[in-house]
């Protein structure tokens, strides 16, 4: 009865042993209990240069002359939505504060 209690022993042991030579050689890790782990998600290519490529370069960020231009078009249409009575309402003027009262 022992001989077949050691044999298995034996074998388990080898199992753990070509189990743990075979995570080190491929570079896997260990998890006999099998809690979760970040390993998975970690292990994975990070992918922002790759998104970041898809999109063209917008050289008009680097122009301060045409941040001015447009800045200077965004306040001229405002001034002409204002006069036209179409502007934002001031703070606390709203319409969440037409319903309060």
């Amino acid at each position: 009865m022992s001989a077949g209690g050691l044999k298995k022993m034996l074998a388990s042991a080898v199992v753990v042993g070509v189990t743990e030579a075979r995570a080190r050689i491929f570079g896997q890790i260990l998890n006999p209990t099998g809690q979760r782990s970040p390993h998975k998600i970690l292990r994975k290519k990070l992918i922002g240069d790759k998104v970041a490529e898809w999109y063209p370069y917008d050289i008009k960020n680097d122009d301060p002359h045409v941040m001015a231009r447009e800045e200077e078009e965004r306040l001229s249409k405002l001034e002409s939505l204002k006069r036209r009575g179409k502007g934002p309402p001031k703070k606390g003027q709203g319409r969440r504060a037409a319903k309060r009262n």
